[in-house]
């Protein structure tokens, strides 16, 4: 360990999959060592260069982009920006000195935990999904701990590294006693039908959106009370939608803040299917109607989906059919007590909410281990 307090350095992040986990790590190391120094290296205009100064942390950005699967002209920039992150992420790590380097996957993680490995640091990574990325894969052979959400990760990794955490959840949502009458207050639902929470993840899904604004005549039809996560791309035209057809039951936001009183106060959910989603799922309890993203590296939200499916603990609806049949299922799934009570107890059985802490736990086994060899 550096002389002095304990440092530690979480690269990451591009989608509040990977920059809300991150967050949760660095709270739980903060309530197990307030003493800590945490530094965050992100991806220059990434909603992480927002997020994290906004929970309390510092953060350098990266000016590394994602690679793009078709041929074009920004794959140029891609390898000048992953040149220069790499001789940034060389420059932070002299300067930082940290004891662990913490990779939970995105963009900057890659250059940062590279590095880290190149020079000694004992690395971590943390893998959210059910299929591993190619990144992680390779980053797999230097870390010394690999923290999976899920079991069966042995195909991926070298097993005596893994270790089964399950994903971090946002603090809301961790041992939330956020009650049904408080959740109902703030969003201003709470009459006799049922409430249905809708969210694309922090950035939006056009083809869920297009699903609500298609059939937006059966969700009031029934009675049913909307809160709708739209993001930026969609709010506007949902708004529109709402207030053209005088829509008084239907509440839209472009992003949701307090999502552990949305969770209590939804009797279904219809999501993505990315890792960090389906784990406050199930540490929520709640129903859900899983929309996996088509536009994601090798199809990993669709394998996250089944993976619940395959235990009865979620409904999955492929991109292409949601628009026509979305709704519908929504629909169906609230009008049928007993099969939400099902699925709510099949998909509360896969809960980690203590996945946080147990990371945190890890991060600081590799600093005692660190410590040990110097001895």
């Amino acid at each position: 360990m550096t002389e002095g307090r304990l440092k530690i350095l979480i690269g990451g992040g591009g989608t509040g999959g990977h920059v809300f986990p991150a967050i949760a790590i660095a709270d739980a190391l903060k309530e197990i060592d307030a003493s800590a120094e945490i530094l965050f290296v992100g991806a220059r205009h990434k909603m992480e260069m927002e997020r994290v100064p906004a929970a309390g942390y510092s953060i350098i950005g990266l000016p590394v982009t994602g690679f793009q699967r078709r041929v074009t002209v920004k794959n140029l920039l891609f390898f000048f920006n992953l040149l220069a992150s790499m001789v940034r992420s060389h420059k932070i790590l002299n300067r930082f000195r940290p004891d662990v380097v913490v990779g939970v996957g995105g963009y900057a993680s890659g250059p940062v935990a590279r590095a880290a490995a190149s020079k000694g640091i004992p690395l971590l990574i943390q893998e959210q999904n059910s299929f591993a990325g190619v990144t992680n894969r390779m980053l797999g052979k230097h870390a010394k701990r690999i923290c999976v959400a899920w079991e069966g990760m042995e195909r991926y990794f070298q097993a005596d590294k893994i270790v089964l955490t399950g994903n971090p959840v946002r603090r809301g949502l961790q041992g939330s006693s956020a009650g049904r009458s408080e959740a109902a207050a703030r969003f201003g639902v709470g009459g006799k039908g049922k409430v249905l929470l809708v969210t694309g993840g922090s950035l939006g899904a056009g083809s869920i959106n297009r699903s609500i604004i298609e059939n937006f005549g059966l969700i009031r039809d029934n009675g049913i009370e909307l809160i709708w996560q739209t993001g930026k791309a969609g709010y506007t035209d949902a708004v529109t939608l709402v207030e053209k057809n005088g829509l008084e039951k239907f509440f839209v936001y472009e992003f949701i803040r307090e999502m552990d009183l949305a969770y209590a106060v939804a009797d279904a959910v219809i999501a993505r299917a990315g890792a960090v989603t389906l784990s406050e799922l199930c540490v929520a309890g709640k129903p859900a109607i899983l929309v996996p993203s088509p536009n994601v590296a090798e199809d990993h939200q669709t394998k996250n989906a089944m993976t619940l499916a395959e235990r009865d603990a979620a409904v999955v609806i492929p991109d292409r059919e949601a628009v026509k049949q979305l709704v519908p299922e929504a629909v169906s799934l609230l009008n049928d007590s007993m099969r939400l009570e099902r699925l709510s107890i099949n998909i509360s059985a896969l809960a980690r909410p203590d996945a946080a802490r147990k990371i945190a736990e890890e991060v600081l086994k590799l600093v005692n281990e660190q410590d040990a060899g110097y001895r």
